[in-house]
């Protein structure tokens, strides 16, 4: 049996899975949100339907796909139900839990249902909510026409969405959103904020609706986490779903720990986000960057740093590199002696700093998920500079000292990103004679680069080409990188990992 709602009552006989009663597929729509990405559908769905089957949110999500990557036949296949499925170790406890997730309502396609869009969702009076994940690179200003079918880029559309909203209520300011964007860039809100009321201006869109955006609408900052690697390998489905009883094309698996931390101190905001009453997963606060500051650097900013070191190094997902007892050590040593002296401040002490780095191994090492280091490869250079440069650089500045592990990874980075293109103008590495596909926004970048050959010469291209390393003046760091990428070109990776095993920053600069 497939899972939908016509199969639901027959699955239910023999499922062990709890499944939605039918009143969970009556409740209003009032979250829009601008993504299926399975970190949206692991995350924060998630945490809303736990409310709806609590009483304490009663709303759907319907949900906008802006890519043209794939469709929304699954989604309408399933009536938009799909099963998260939990793994992993939650304080000494092995989890393995499945939740039957029924919050979505619809998946609308920006192309092709845009008018359905702005009709039945913006004109919604009971649409209270819009959450986002496009990723780093969707929170930038691009000039375009809101008014023409479907917008092309994340801000447009959201512009488009609210300008009409605006009409449609006569500017009523009881009718203005709560906009929680959970990209992982600082500020996110105020950021996306900006670009609204810039985009607005380029539109040329009346002042009384700008200041309507302004006052009416609440843009917070938030900050998510959790590891979702989405869909499991197929023999692994087919085992999951043998236990489940029935066939799910939309199933994930997630680890157990998740986090979704929004900034506000307004009091309306909070009552309308009810789905964290009584989940500690979910913490509202005047101030997220203690949270936001511990995951950036010690989550994503060491996945970054580790994931083309890691793959390099012939490791394919993050729990294989953890399996290895010297991959394992420069992990652990780059968080404890390079990036934990940092970010301790005020607001993180050392003891909060340390003890989230212990949950994070723990996340890396967890069994039950296949985490491909290729999959973080995404949008590389990207990461490296907004995660990582801030490390690099206040680490400079207070030490004088060149950090040996944050120097190797940001090595391995180039190293990584060294391709060839295809005749479709596509790039890719190579590793063990086998490529492999480069997704990153500066791939022409280094692809010159890396047409001068000589390592010194790469580097010298990328310190004049490359925002990354425009903001590095210290020349003896980038004789190091040199150093690092000579090494790695000479020598197996694993080998030159175990070169920082027991070593400390070292090199004045």
């Amino acid at each position: 049996m497939h899972l939908c709602k016509k199969d639901i009552v027959e699955i239910r006989k023999s499922s062990p899975v709890l499944l939605p009663e039918p009143y969970l597929f009556k409740l209003e729509e009032k979250v829009l949100q601008f993504g299926t990405g399975v970190l949206l559908r692991g995350l924060v769905d998630y945490i809303i339907d736990k409310a709806n089957k609590k009483n304490q949110f009663n709303g759907r999500v319907v949900v906008v796909k802006s890519t043209e990557e794939g469709t929304t036949d699954n989604f309408k296949m399933q009536n938009c139900l799909y099963t998260v499925v939990e793994r992993g170790i939650e304080k000494g406890r092995i989890i393995n839990e499945h939740h039957c997730v029924a919050s979505i309502s619809r998946v609308l396609s920006a192309k092709s249902d845009w008018r359905t869009i702005l009709q039945s969702v913006a004109e919604n009076p009971s649409l209270q909510i819009v959450v986002s994940n496009t990723t780093e690179l969707g929170l930038v200003f691009y000039p375009e026409d809101i008014f023409l079918n479907s917008p092309t880029s994340f801000p447009a559309k959201l512009l488009a969405v609210l300008h009409h909203r605006f009409i449609a209520f006569n500017g009523d300011v009881e009718k203005g959103l709560i906009i929680i964007p959970t990209e992982l860039i600082p500020d996110n809100g105020k950021v996306l904020l900006a670009i609204i009321l810039q985009l607005a201006s380029h539109n040329n869109l009346s002042a009384t609706f700008t200041e309507w955006v302004k006052n009416a609408n609440y843009f917070c900052s938030s900050l998510v986490d959790r590891i979702v690697p989405g869909k499991p390998q197929e023999v692994t489905k087919q085992k999951i779903e043998s236990d489940l009883g029935y066939r799910d094309d939309l199933l994930i698996i997630a680890e157990p720990y998740h986090l979704w931390a929004i900034e506000t101190n307004n009091e309306t905001v909070k009552a309308k986000l009810s789905f964290a009453v009584n989940n500690n997963n979910v913490i509202i606060a005047a101030d997220i960057n203690k949270y936001r500051e511990l995951k950036l650097r010690l989550l994503n900013g060491t996945h970054t740093f580790c994931c083309g070191l890691a793959y390099l190094a012939g490791f394919n997902t993050v729990k294989q590199a953890m399996e290895n007892e010297i991959f394992y050590a420069y992990i652990s040593n780059l968080m404890k002696e390079e990036i934990i002296p940092i970010i301790i401040n005020e607001s993180i002490s050392i003891q909060e700093a340390e003890a989230f780095a212990r949950d994070v191994i723990d996340r890396f090492s967890n069994d039950f998920i296949e985490h491909k280091w290729l999959n973080i490869c995404l949008q590389y250079s990207t990461k490296m500079t907004t995660r990582n440069l801030p490390i690099l650089i206040k680490y400079l500045d207070n030490y004088k000292l060149i950090p040996q592990r944050v120097a190797l990874g940001m090595a391995a980075h180039i190293l990584f990103l060294k391709s060839h293109k295809n005749e479709t103008g596509l790039f890719f590495g190579t590793k063990n004679g086998i490529n492999y596909p480069i997704s990153d926004l500066n791939a022409e970048t280094y692809y010159n680069a890396w047409k001068l050959k000589e390592v010194n010469l790469v580097v010298e291209y990328l310190w004049a080409n490359s925002e990354l390393h425009q903001q590095i003046n210290a020349e003896k760091f980038k004789l190091e990188i040199i150093k690092w990428l000579q090494l790695l070109l000479a020598n197996p990776v694993l080998k030159i990992i175990s070169l920082t095993t027991n070593t400390v920053s070292k090199n004045e600069i």
